[in-house]
């Protein structure tokens, strides 16, 4: 078995560690001031925050780049109607509205979290051939 734990850089672990929390339901698996495991309802790992600059990871040295080039987070959910009304609760600017994604054919938004990087939620759908 493989799995994927995507790491991303952030300012501020704790303080993006509650924001993801806020947003998305997720729970802290792991915590730090350096490092945090989210995950979601069912203990599967969604996303993990790295402070920038820690452990000399080669692409995480200089938080003066442009967070998120080249990345998307795109979460399938089905909590999408709750996750857009935390979003707009928290203040975050919609980057693009409710609209039909002509390639998934379901429903889709999308933002920007606190460090810059861009997160598109969607309804939850498994992907066909």
């Amino acid at each position: 078995m493989t799995r994927l734990d995507p790491i991303i850089a952030v300012k501020d672990v704790e303080a993006s560690s509650n924001w993801y929390q806020k947003i998305f339901g997720f729970k802290n698996l792991h915590g730090g001031e350096h490092f945090s495991v989210l995950a979601s309802d069912d203990d599967e790992i969604v996303l993990c925050l790295h402070k920038w600059g820690e452990h000399n990871h080669p692409t995480m040295t200089h938080s003066n780049i442009t967070a998120g080039n080249g990345l998307l987070l795109y979460f399938r959910t089905e909590n999408m109607k709750t996750i857009l009304e935390n979003v707009v609760n928290a203040g975050c600017v919609i980057e693009e509205d409710v609209h039909l994604n002509q390639n998934s054919l379901r429903q889709e938004f999308s933002f920007r979290d606190p460090d810059g990087y861009f997160l598109t939620v969607t309804e939850f759908h498994k992907y066909e051939g």
